[in-house]
C-alpha cells in the first residue's frame, strides 16, 4: 500500500480540477456558475484538501508503526 502516491494523485486531481474550472468560469459568468461553484466545488476542494492531509498523517503513523515492529 502506498499511500503517497495516493495523496500526491488527489493532489494532482484536485489541482488539474481547478484549473479546468478556472478555464470554464471564463465562459460560465452567470449566477448558476457561482453556484455550482459554492455548492459542489468548493466542498470537494475542501475535502481532497484535507483527504491528502489525513492520509499523510496516515503513512507517517504506518511508516512509524514499520520501524517500531523491525
Amino acid at each position: 500500500m502506498n499511500l503517497n502516491s495516493t495523496r500526491t494523485r488527489i493532489t494532482a486531481l484536485t489541482k488539474q480540477l481547478a484549473v479546468r474550472w478556472q478555464e470554464t468560469r471564463e465562459h460560465w459568468q452567470d449566477a448558476k456558475g457561482t453556484e455550482f461553484e459554492k455548492r459542489y466545488l468548493e466542498e470537494l476542494f475542501s475535502r481532497a484538501n484535507t483527504a491528502a492531509a489525513s492520509i499523510e498523517d496516515l503513512d507517517k503513523v504506518f511508516t512509524k508503526l514499520r520501524r517500531d515492529c523491525e
